[in-house]
């Protein structure tokens, strides 16, 4: 194998050039060309395939920065249908024509499912990345444990977990933790922390939505942040429990600040925040106002006058504010082991092409012996049985919904991955760069423009 293509599809991470650049280090060391397709799966359906030679002489262009946010290559929530046979004999004819006899798509379960059906036509790998993490399994048998139930007619069937067939243990994760997610951990917690000073100072309920989808993890890792209450979508929301949880941490400190990933669901396991007319490219639901619906429960439950009476505040609606971590949590500068992990992935996947592998996943996995270290597991590890990749979810022994905070098990899984997760270089990169004169009076250059300038053509 001489030449390779590499892709990033999906929502942009943090770590998407750091595994970017563990790739082409790898290939430049295998002596493998590696071409850089142009905002990810929208490449492929473009006749002239816009891409990028990443190491031209096995050389690692300047553009390509490892402590650069985002993807320098761009990246599209296009997606390859497998049903649609004509576009994918279409684009493999056209990775033909550019010599790519193996395909590097980073992503998360989108992502694998979109390089299925490329794999039937040539060696397809996947380097994982997402801020939700929930690509992974947290067990080899998870997927055998869903059910699919039939609905009417005119809708989809619906499928549902079924009950845990066996023990739990962290060893057991496939996947243990995807790029991306330990700097949008950072960035939240951080928020929390930077939020409670305006909730102590006027006696205000804060509640901070971080997002995750219908994974819990970015709320578990705000944990660090020390947030007093956290709900996360794999628990449904007892509203007395919550009500009295609040109160009880009000009158202790005259202040709350709550934690709410923007799956949430109520009692019934209706998303708080669902806008059920919208989807994106991939075909989710838009998820939107979790934070706020949960702030509505709770002026109607509190009340005024609970506030009013001791002269805490002016009514419900004034001393409950919400706040969005929003895009930050999926941008900026990656943190160190999101930097060292994402490239250890990259270059593993370029191995696994090289060693025959295909339709095959680049995976990090964790044991109490040797740590974190690179694996392999097929994509259709992944699937289950009617071939549905299903977002991993927090495993319920991570979270105490009694107290509604992390158990003992959720606090054991995120130590290993942040024991030392920031680097020395992390945080005096900002003190010498975040102020520097010169950000006042020049503009931001983007690595878009110097990519564009590398930017090449099919004929």
């Amino acid at each position: 194998m001489k030449r390779i293509g590499i892709l990033t599809a999906g929502g942009d991470t943090p770590a998407l050039n750091a595994t970017l650049y563990g790739a082409v280090v790898r290939a430049n060391q295998r002596r493998v060309e590696v071409f850089g397709l142009v905002k990810g799966f929208s490449s492929l359906f473009n006749p002239r395939v816009p891409h990028v030679h990443l190491n031209p002489l096995f050389t690692t262009i300047p553009e390509l920065e490892t402590t650069q946010g985002g993807t320098m290559i761009g990246a599209s929530r296009d997606y390859v249908d497998g049903q649609d046979k004509a576009a994918i004999a279409e684009i493999a004819d056209r990775l033909e024509r550019l010599k790519i006899e193996g395909l590097i798509c980073v992503g998360g379960d989108g992502t694998l499912n979109g390089m299925q059906a490329l794999s039937h036509h040539l060696p397809t790998v996947l380097a994982p990345k997402t801020i939700d993490n929930d690509l992974g399994l947290n067990y080899r048998h998870e997927p055998d444990e869903w059910v699919c139930e039939p609905n009417s007619e005119s809708s989809p069937p619906r499928y549902v977990r079924g009950p845990a067939r066996g023990r739990f243990d962290l060893e057991h994760m496939v996947n243990y933790v995807t790029p991306g997610f330990a700097t949008a951990a950072f960035v939240s917690a951080w928020g929390v922390q930077r939020i409670r000073t305006t909730a102590e100072s006027h006696r205000r309920i804060a509640i901070i939505e971080v997002m995750g989808r219908h994974s819990g993890y970015l709320a578990m890792g705000a944990a660090y942040g020390q947030p007093d209450i956290i709900l996360v979508p794999e628990s449904p929301i007892d509203v007395d429990r919550l009500v009295e949880r609040v109160i009880e941490v009000y009158e202790l400190q005259k202040n709350v600040v709550i934690v709410c990933a923007e799956g949430v669901v109520d009692g019934r396991g209706r998303e708080l925040g669902s806008e059920s007319a919208s989807t994106d490219p991939a075909g989710n639901i838009v998820l939107s106002g979790a934070a706020e619906s949960l702030r509505q429960l709770l002026v109607q439950r509190v009340g005024d006058t609970y506030f009013t009476s001791k002269r805490r505040n002016e009514s419900a609606r004034a001393a409950i504010f919400t706040r969005k971590v929003g895009h930050t949590q999926r941008g900026g500068r990656p943190i160190l082991f999101d930097r060292f992990y994402g490239a250890q992935l990259g270059g593993q996947a370029v191995d696994l092409l090289l060693e025959g592998h295909t339709n095959a996943v680049s995976i990090l996995q964790w044991d109490r012996a040797s740590g974190f270290h690179v694996e392999v597991v097929q994509a259709n590890d992944f699937r289950d049985r009617w071939g549905i990749i299903h977002a991993r979810q927090m495993h319920p022994s991570f979270y105490d919904a009694e107290e509604l905070r992390l158990s003992r098990a959720g606090v054991e899984y995120l130590l290993p991955i942040f024991a030392n997760a920031i680097g020395q270089e992390d945080l005096e990169v900002v003190r010498q760069t975040l102020f520097h004169p010169g950000n006042l009076t020049q503009p931001y250059h983007s690595v878009n423009v110097d990519v564009n300038k590398r930017i090449c053509f099919l004929d």
